[in-house]
C-alpha cells in the first residue's frame, strides 16, 4: 500500500482490534456495572431500555458508528491531499500531525461511547469522556498554537499533558477530578473564546474576552447571575481568561467562516437540543423506539466534527505576511 494510505491503514486495524474486543466484552457479559446505570430492563440513563445482551443499550450504541464514518472519512481526505502532491497551505492539508490527531480523534469518539453505552460499566464512562476532551482540547489548543506561533512539538507536549492529566484526575477522583471542573464543557467556551481572539484580535478587546465564556456558558442554561452568585462552585470562570493571558499577537492567517464554522455549531446545538430531551425522566422518553434522541445526538455531533474539519482546512495565511515572507 502507498504510504500516503498508511494512517487509513492503521486506523481500520485499530477498529478491528477495538471490534474483536467488543466483541469479546460482550460475549462475556462485561463485568460488574457502574453504580449509576439502571438494571437490565429499566429504562437507562439514556433512556433505551437495558439490554442483556451484547450491547446495554443497542441504539444507542450503534449511533456511534457516525463518528467512525467521520473520522475516516477525514483520513481518506488527507491521504488524498498527500497523494494528488496538494500545497500544504495549512496544518489541515495532508497527512500533517495535527490533523491526523484530528481525524483519530474524532473517529476515537465512536469506540469511547459505543464502550459506555454498550458496557455501562465505570471503565465504559472513562473512556467516553476520555474520547471527548481528547477531541474537544484540539481546536482550541490548536487556536493558541496559531496565535502564539507554537511549533508542532509545543502544541503535542500541551495537549498531551492536559490530556493525561485530565484522564488519570478522572479514574482517581471522578468526572468532576475532584476540583468542580468539567473540562469538556470549560473546553467548548475556551473554543469560542480562543475562536473569538483568532478572528477579532484587538489589544483593547484582548482583556475583556473572557466575558465571551459567559455568554457561552448562558447558551447552555448557567447564567451569570449563577455564576457570580455561587463562585465557589463556578470557580472555573477564571480559565476563560486563560486565552488572553497566553495569546500576545494576532493571527497572521484568516478562516473561512461560511458555510462549515455555522453548519457545525448549529448541528451541535441542534444535538444538544435532542439530547436534553434523551433522558429516562423526559416526557418524550419511550425506551422501546428504535429511534433514541441520544443516538441523534452522536449521528448530529458526528457530522459537527466533519464540518470543523472541513473549516479548519479553510485557514489561509493573510497577505501582507505573505509579502513579508516574500520579501524576507
Amino acid at each position: 500500500m502507498r504510504h500516503q494510505f498508511r494512517p487509513i491503514s492503521y486506523a481500520l486495524a485499530a477498529l478491528v482490534g477495538f471490534a474483536v474486543l467488543f466483541v469479546a466484552g460482550g460475549i462475556s457479559g462485561w463485568w460488574t456495572p457502574a453504580e449509576n446505570e439502571q438494571a437490565i430492563g429499566e429504562a437507562s440513563r439514556w433512556c433505551e431500555r437495558v439490554s442483556g445482551g451484547m450491547m446495554r443499550e443497542p441504539v444507542n450504541t450503534l449511533g456511534n458508528l457516525g463518528f467512525v464514518v467521520a473520522g475516516l472519512a477525514m483520513f481518506l481526505v488527507l491521504a488524498r491531499d498527500t497523494a494528488r502532491g496538494r500545497p500544504r497551505t495549512n496544518r489541515f492539508i495532508g497527512n500533517q500531525p495535527i490533523a491526523l490527531l484530528y481525524a483519530a480523534a474524532s473517529l476515537f469518539l465512536g469506540p469511547g461511547s459505543m464502550v459506555m453505552h454498550g458496557s455501562h460499566t465505570f471503565f465504559g464512562a472513562w473512556i467516553d469522556n476520555v474520547s471527548m476532551v481528547t477531541y474537544i482540547l484540539i481546536p482550541w489548543i490548536f487556536n493558541l498554537a496559531v496565535l502564539g506561533r507554537w511549533k508542532d512539538r509545543t502544541f503535542f507536549l500541551t495537549y498531551g499533558t492536559v490530556l493525561g492529566s485530565y484522564a488519570g484526575a478522572y479514574w482517581v477522583f471522578g468526572s468532576d477530578l475532584g476540583i468542580g471542573l468539567d473540562l469538556f464543557g470549560v473546553s467548548i467556551a475556551l473554543w469560542i473564546i480562543s475562536e473569538f481572539l483568532y478572528r477579532f484580535w484587538f489589544r483593547l478587546v484582548r482583556p475583556l474576552s473572557g466575558l465571551v465564556g459567559f455568554a457561552v456558558a448562558a447558551v447552555f442554561g448557567i447564567t451569570p447571575a449563577e455564576m457570580l452568585g455561587d463562585i465557589g462552585s463556578y470557580w472555573w470562570v477564571v480559565l476563560f481568561w486563560v486565552p488572553a493571558l497566553l495569546v500576545k499577537q494576532p493571527a497572521r492567517s484568516r478562516r473561512t467562516y461560511t458555510p462549515w464554522y455555522w453548519a457545525g455549531f448549529a448541528s451541535f446545538l441542534i444535538a444538544y437540543a435532542i439530547w436534553t430531551t434523551g433522558t429516562n425522566d423526559h416526557d418524550l422518553c419511550n425506551p422501546d423506539s428504535l429511534i433514541q434522541a441520544h443516538a441523534v445526538w452522536h449521528l448530529l455531533t458526528a457530522f459537527a466534527t466533519w464540518c470543523f474539519f472541513k473549516f479548519l482546512r479553510t485557514e489561509r495565511r493573510t497577505e501582507s505576511d505573505v509579502q513579508s515572507a516574500v520579501s524576507a
